[in-house]
């Protein structure tokens, strides 16, 4: 069974490119709201469904919010093949920080992994806006 996103009320939610800016625990500033602490965010949804959806080849979309994890379970998936080689911490430390420092395509760019999930960014803001939400991911990670 394929795990959706908890995220499906989109009320009230700012978007970008087709995606929700939803609620993050962080402490960074972005343009995603700042969630509570003791609340679940898109970010732990994806590390907790991780495992499970990894698996399947077809993932059928119910929310955007939906959008976003898979585009996290990718960038996990990425994340931990940087790992493999890591014997330290300091090595795994060095590799996700630089993982994070790359450029991210964002949707209507080459590269960009997921072409026609995304919608394409109607104005160079908002695909800032995108990028720097996507960025936002990987610095609560990290950080």
């Amino acid at each position: 069974m394929v795990y959706h996103s908890s995220f499906v009320n989109e009320e009230g939610v700012a978007k970008a490119c087709g995606c929700p800016l939803l609620p993050l625990k962080s402490h960074i500033k972005g343009p995603a709201p700042i969630s509570d602490q003791d609340r679940t965010d898109i970010v732990d949804e994806a590390i907790t469904f991780f495992r499970a959806n990894v698996f399947f080849r077809n993932f059928d979309i119910k929310s955007s919010a939906d959008k976003i994890l898979i585009y996290l379970t990718l960038y996990i998936n990425v994340a931990l093949k940087r790992l493999e080689g890591c014997r330290t911490l300091a090595e795994g430390t060095k590799a996700i920080i630089n993982l994070g420092l790359e450029k991210v395509p964002v949707p209507g760019e080459a590269g960009f992994p997921f072409g026609g999930l995304f919608a394409l960014p109607q104005s160079h803001q908002e695909a800032a806006l995108e990028l720097v939400f996507l960025h936002h991911f990987i610095y609560r990670e990290i950080w």
